[in-house]
């Protein structure tokens, strides 16, 4: 058995109507609130109405689409100016992640290129973050419960992550009562990038005995919930199935690692302009089929191949299944799903080269379960386009 360790947020609050218990987690020494949020959720005025009787002062840092070095620069800014001394993150992963990225470097100065990673200096965060409390209202990355956060640089054509310890937040509140208004093409493609971060760190080469649990509890529900929430947004079942599988996700990638779909989808998102879980989501199950095929004809010593019998028998409910049952599963859960191909968002076989290339570099990309060439990299990408 491998020797791993283990760390999440300092404190999970999970369970429909619990963001009610917002209140009980707010001090009154508490001096001003920064409140990093996203556009349409139902729940913002419902945090204002909860900060507001507190009598805690706030201020709103509104968060356009997916976060970039300029966002979270901005982001900083804004907090230190107004003297935030705790800041909440409310809205889906982009969102949590903008929180967490302000958070942290409202305590560690100088330029956020000094502490990222791959194009950054990747210096260590050495101070604490602000305390942060993470409030998702999708149910995709599991960012309530990571350590990192993904932010985009146009000048790099690239995303890439800030990441530390430090980043874990104070507490994640997870209500899955927020995700009852989410409508059906992002309960698609958040809820395939929730059942992307279960598989992949359970075949990922920095698996362990606890991370496999969470994976194949979390793996259960997305198969057993996704499709219900997909159709049926308001039921409550499926919706909590989901808020877990994305939560368990979240925590499962933070202590073992993720995969080529990942590290396909970092190049891609600072390339095109499209969704991340929408980028995952049209990946998965290339990527299965060229994992499953390269462990097979190359991979005799390693454990992966069983791993994806295993992914196989969860989602089909059946024991006598094979690694392409799991690969069969899935691409019809995606096409059901209506996720459209990489062309959609501009892709063209002109791209190929420079994502292949970082890929390879890609820090999420190394938990792989066996190395792929270039030409295999190369391959998954035409049959997502």
């Amino acid at each position: 058995m491998p020797a791993f360790e283990f760390a999440t947020a300092n404190r999970i609050i999970f369970g429909a109507g619990k963001l009610n218990e917002l209140k009980n987690q707010l001090s009154v020494s508490m001096k001003r609130v920064l409140l990093v949020r996203g556009n349409s959720s139902d729940a913002i005025q419902r945090v204002r109405e909860i900060l507001s009787a507190q009598e805690i002062p706030f201020d709103e840092f509104h968060v356009h689409g997916e976060p970039t070095v300029a966002t979270a620069s901005e982001g900083v800014d804004f907090a230190l100016t107004h003297g935030a001394d705790v800041v909440i993150g409310l809205g889906g992963g982009s969102v949590l992640d903008a929180g967490k990225a302000i958070a942290v470097l409202s305590t560690n100065h100088g330029d956020v290129f000094d502490y990222l990673e791959v194009i950054g200096k990747g210096q260590p965060l050495t101070n604490a973050p602000l305390p942060y409390i993470a409030i998702p209202t999708t149910a995709g990355t599991g960012s309530e419960v990571t350590r990192n956060a993904v932010l985009g640089s146009p000048a790099h054509g690239v995303k890439v992550s800030l990441r530390s310890p430090r980043m874990l937040p104070s507490i994640a509140l997870v209500d899955p009562e927020l995700t009852y208004s989410l409508p059906p093409a992002i309960t698609a493609s958040s809820g395939l990038d929730a059942l992307t971060q279960l598989i992949e760190p359970f075949v990922s080469v920095k698996a362990n005995p606890m991370t496999d649990a969470l994976c194949r509890e979390g793996i259960h529900h997305a198969a057993k919930s996704l499709r219900q929430a997909y159709h049926n947004g308001v039921d409550a079942t499926a919706r909590e199935g989901m808020a877990l599988a994305s939560l368990f996700g979240g925590m499962a990638l933070a202590n073992a690692a993720l995969g080529a779909v990942h590290g396909f989808a970092g190049a891609l998102g600072g390339m095109l302009t499209a969704p991340h879980g929408e980028l995952c989501a049209r990946l998965l199950p290339s990527v299965m089929e060229a994992n499953i095929k390269v462990l097979e004809t190359r991979g005799h010593e390693n454990v992966g191949i069983q791993r994806y019998v295993e992914i196989a028998q969860i989602v089909t409910g059946n024991k006598n299944v094979s690694a392409q049952d799991g690969v069969k599963w899935v691409s019809e859960l995606v096409r059901e799903l209506n996720i459209p191909p990489l062309s959609t968002h501009g892709m063209n076989e002109s791209h190929i080269p420079e994502a292949v290339q970082k890929t390879l570099s890609a820090n999420s990309y190394k938990g792989n379960p066996i190395a792929l060439s270039e030409g295999e990299l190369r391959e998954i990408l035409e049959m997502a386009l």
